[in-house]
């Protein structure tokens, strides 16, 4: 069982929320994660006025084609071209034929790299949102790159062995390093990426996508209007006309449209009207092409049309944190007691902003968001206007956190917050609201939020801990830490690094875990924050017994409960109890351990806190094992394991089902043991947790051997050594190899990659 912490407990993120999807009929996948979802119409709808890309369309698809050209198929083709050259609606319209074809029966799968936002995606998130529309839930998403990765190839292996072949379009990638972990290890599948940068690294099969050319442009703003009204005849009464608003659009799609919709928006306005006045705009994107001086001065034209009202709201909606706004923060940000329909409604007529991949969110297309706040930095009183939005809703996003986060820590003792109905409801907020969270808790790294945004992330901290966010609770507690440092904050400091301890030493990066911790205590120290510097000695004393350190875990774990029974403390004093009676166990000191296992339960208990006090149970399960007494620890691990149930902590429930097994095992009672154990490994398994899934093939190895059901036992350990490799965890292969070797197994030792702390 994980070592019990203390104090309040996720990030970055700053890159927004990421649209994934499946496409196509239901698929049955990985049996630990249930059916696949079945989603209608999933991918973005194509454009109704796509014209101008038929020769570039029958390319795609030439090499979309399941026959393809002669030779091996290229698993990967890329569509490349500056922002705004149409390069998404060219994929989109090219998946939706292959679906319709027949050529990917499986589905298809797209994805948002957000690749030259100011922070782009990372290959953890853009994975993370595949796994979800693979059917992962949240919580199951595994915590590292690499187990990501490994889980999506192994789904779409499986897809492709149940349901044939699967189109994966990554849209708007920026590096190579975005795509690499995204593409699929078997080779049914293929990949459709779009990027501005050629990205020749992946040795994709490679479209470039220029502008338009002129008759072309002239087709697209035809069409456009065509769509809008079939009897509009302004383009083809003046043809030269048309050809000079292409001109000023550069031929770039973008452009296009928003022309397009000035003049739907103004039924009466000739042609030639609006090509005078676009060039007369004065303002223009100095920093960009030629190509795209047309897109700013159709920006410029359309925001001088909005109204004082919708142009605010424009100006805001860009300083919104993460690239999709919610209606509830678009409320906040715009100081109105609920989303200003009207105006929102004006911006997504003009296309200035979209709908985003959930209702209720909106979206603006990266070079429109660039024109809104570069708007919004142009004089002092909006960029005052900003300030004042941004603070307004960081301090919304911080009551709502701290009242949600009761419900998600269970604080026992404490009053229950207003706000929400339940804990069910708290988390589904948080859910909702994650990408806008974590982004705007990075704000602190602004010195004029720098305040509120370190008050948000140490919020956070339940939440995080509780979804298994460990990799955006390393980004978020970081900038938190520096954040507090500038305030000259030792209190929200010390909270940062034990927090970015905590998230480090889950994601087994336990040597920076420890550092983190050490320097926490030093500044609760400084402070003389007894309780503080308590609490943080447990936590690091936890990140010591994982390192195998165990000495120095008991004496840092005696140091905590010295300072906690100093300030009378008994909730974290029983902490340190437990997590010294782990370390007391490791140590192979199991009479001891038993002394103070049993001395957590009685003061958890005398505290009302169940969780930890069924945490401690189970550990002292094990020790009852150890100690010849194999009834008294089916009782405690049996109790335990109904508490995790009742609360819903799955991870710590499998540990104990795990356990369960070891202590029947002992007993003899193989059948159930292994049982158990087949239990537990898949729980960890639809958790994401390599490290208790290593834990428990190795136990369900021991019982099979002992059960007399040898080439099964070997499977199991080999399933272990597998995952205990993958984490460089040299006391597990050791351990796992010494089972092989009882067993009669002979397997040569691979060597080791970089090591590891783990």
């Amino acid at each position: 069982m994980s070592g019990d912490t203390y104090g309040g407990d996720r990030i970055d993120f700053s890159n927004g929320a990421f649209r994934g999807e499946v496409v196509g009929k239901k698929v049955e996948h990985h049996h630990h994660y249930g059916p696949m979802p079945h989603v209608e119409d999933a991918l973005p709808p194509t454009a109704a006025e796509f014209t101008g890309r038929e020769d570039e369309l029958a390319a795609l698809l030439a090499a979309l084609a399941p026959d393809g050209a002669p030779g091996t198929p290229v698993p990967v083709t890329a569509v490349a071209g500056l922002g705004g050259v149409g390069k998404t609606a060219l994929a989109v319209r090219a998946a939706h034929t292959a679906r319709e074809r027949g050529w990917f029966p499986a589905g298809a799968l797209f994805v948002d790299c957000h690749g030259y936002d100011e922070t782009p995606a990372g290959p953890e998130q853009l994975l993370e949102a595949l796994l979800r529309a693979l059917g992962v839930a949240a919580a199951h998403v595994p915590s590292t790159l690499d187990e990501r990765a490994g889980l999506y190839r192994s789904m779409l292996a499986e897809r492709a062995r149940t349901g044939g072949r699967v189109l994966i379009v990554v849209d708007n990638a920026s590096h190579p390093g975005q795509v690499r972990p995204l593409l699929p290890g078997h080779p049914a599948h293929r990949v459709l990426v779009t990027s501005r940068d050629t990205l020749p690294q992946l040795g994709a099969h490679l479209l470039h996508l220029d502008i338009l050319r002129p008759e072309m442009a002239r087709e697209v703003l035809s069409a456009a209007l065509r769509t809008a009204a079939p009897a509009d005849p302004r383009v083809l009464d003046d043809p030269g006309a048309a050809e000079a608003l292409c001109e000023l659009c550069g031929q770039l799609p973008l452009a296009l449209q928003i022309a397009a919709a000035l003049l739907i928006s103004d039924p009466g306005k000739p042609v030639a009207e609006l090509v005078a006045e676009l060039a007369d705009s004065a303002t223009v994107l100095d920093h960009l092409d030629d190509g795209e001086r047309g897109v700013r001065a159709a920006f410029d034209l359309s925001y001088r049309r909005l109204g004082p009202e919708p142009a605010r709201l424009f100006r805001l909606l860009a300083l919104a944190p993460g690239l999709e706004t919610s209606d509830e923060a678009l409320a906040v940000l715009s100081g109105a007691g609920a989303p200003p329909r009207r105006e929102l409604n004006i911006l997504v007529r003009a296309h200035l902003v979209g709908p985003g991949s959930v209702r209720g969110c909106w979206s603006m297309h990266d070079l429109v968001r660039a024109y809104a706040q570069d708007q919004a930095s142009r004089a002092e009183p909006l960029r005052a206007e900003g300030t004042a939005a941004r603070a307004r809703l960081l301090a919304h996003y911080g009551r709502r956190t701290e009242a949600a986060d009761w419900y998600v820590q269970h604080l026992p003792g404490s009053a229950p917050s207003p706000g929400f109905g339940g804990r069910q409801d708290a988390l589904s907020w948080l859910d909702r609201e994650r990408t806008g969270l974590i982004s705007a808790a990075l704000w602190a790294a602004d010195p004029v939020h720098a305040r509120a945004g370190l008050g948000l992330a140490l919020a956070l901290f339940g939440y995080l801990n509780w979804r298994r966010y460990f990799d955006d609770a390393v980004s978020v507690y970081r900038c938190a830490a520096e954040a507090a440092l500038a305030l000259g904050d030792g209190s929200g400091a010390g909270r940062a690094w034990s927090y970015l301890g905590l998230a480090l030493r889950n994601n087994r990066r336990l040597t920076e875990a420890i550092a983190a911790h050490t320097r926490a205590c030093g500044i609760h120290r400084e402070r003389g924050d007894r309780l503080g510097e308590g609490k943080v000695w447990d936590m690091l004393g936890v990140s010591l017994t994982e390192a195998r350190r165990f000495d120095e875990a008991i004496e840092a774990h005696e140091r905590a409960r010295e300072l906690a029974h100093a300030v009378k403390d008994p909730r974290v004093e029983a902490s340190t109890w437990n997590n010294r009676g782990r370390a007391l166990f490791k140590l192979g000191r199991f009479d001891d351990s038993v002394v103070a296992l049993s001395r957590a339960c009685a003061m958890f208990r005398s505290v009302g806190d169940r969780s930890r006090e069924a945490t401690a149970r189970n550990n002292l399960g094990r020790a009852f094992r150890e100690t010849g007494r194999p009834q008294e620890a089916l009782a405690a691990h049996a109790t335990a394991r109904a508490v995790f149930e009742e609360l819903g902590e799955r991870e710590r429930l499998a540990t104990s089902w795990n356990d369960f097994g070891v202590a029947l095992s002992a007993l003899g009672r193989f059948e159930e043991a292994v049982e158990a154990h087949r239990l537990a490994l898949r729980e960890q398994s639809a958790l994401g947790h390599r490290h208790g899934r290593a834990i428990a093939a190795q136990a369900l190895g021991v019982t099979l051997g002992r059960a007399g059901r040898r080439e099964e036992a070997v499977e199991a350990h080999l399933q272990a050594l597998r995952l205990y490799r993958e984490l460089s965890d040299r006391h597990g292969e050791s351990e796992t190899l010494s089972f092989l070797t009882a067993a009669g197994h002979r397997e040569e030792e691979a060597p080791f990659g970089e090591a590891g702390d783990r």
